[in-house]
């Protein structure tokens, strides 16, 4: 586990099998996902532990970041497995706490759970 941005949180996790790009997936006023050909269609970001593989897209997916942030409909802190610039240097400008995990952890987090995230901590992410 590898801490880019570091933050303590808690809340619910919202779980992605796919990369999120931001710039054409997220609506910046809502936090809601638009893309209907992804697999959190409809669902909102907003102040969720938004877990998911990578971002992909283009580097003005970081700017999505902050307007989500900004827009106060961002998630508490986001969870992948590849740390992509475009990911993090969003969080970085957000201050949204960011960690990159391997793939065992990705498949132990599960939609819905809830977990404490704390940058500071050996182990920074916890059940609740």
């Amino acid at each position: 586990m590898k801490v880019l941005v570091k933050g303590k949180t808690n809340g619910v996790v919202i779980k992605s099998t796919q990369p999120i790009n931001f710039l054409g997936t997220v609506n910046k006023k809502t936090g809601i996902i638009s893309d209907k050909n992804h697999d959190l269609f409809e669902k909102s970001i907003k102040d969720s532990i938004l877990v998911f593989p990578s971002g992909v897209g283009s580097s003005v997916g970081a700017y999505t970041i902050y307007s989500i942030k900004s827009n106060n409909t961002a998630p508490l802190a986001m969870i992948c497995t590849k740390a992509d610039l475009t990911v993090a240097t969003g969080c970085a400008l957000a201050n949204i706490p960011l960690l990159i995990i391997d793939g065992k952890e990705f498949l132990s987090i599960k939609n819905g759970m809830h977990l404490s995230v704390d940058t500071e901590n050996i182990t920074p992410i916890h059940p609740l």
